[in-house]
């Protein structure tokens, strides 16, 4: 065997072994698609809730709950002889007696 048919024969051998290598690393690639569940793309973040006609926004309660604090703006915009729609109410906060 001259040195021109073995470099041949090696050249060949190669080619071949890169080739099924090729073969398997696309058949496992398949079976990993087809076998890994899809992930959902994230949903995009939902606009938010349009405010009520004449609203001023939203109000913060802090340790305080929605009828008392519906009640103590209530009576702010009496004292103040304003409509509730006018007046823009940021938070409201219950001050405990040790608070003070």
């Amino acid at each position: 065997m001259s040195i021109q048919q073995a470099a041949l024969y090696s050249l060949l051998g190669i080619s071949v072994v890169f080739a099924t290598l090729s073969i398997l690393m696309v058949i496992v690639q398949i079976f990993y698609n087809l076998t890994t569940p899809k992930e959902e793309a994230p949903a995009p973040a939902a606009a938010p809730a349009p405010e009520a006609p004449g609203s001023a926004g939203g109000v913060k309660l802090y340790n305080t709950d929605p009828r008392d604090a519906a009640m103590v703006m209530a009576i702010v915009a009496d004292s103040l002889g304003k409509p509730l729609n006018e007046l823009r109410f940021i938070s409201i906060k219950e001050i405990g007696e040790k608070e003070q």
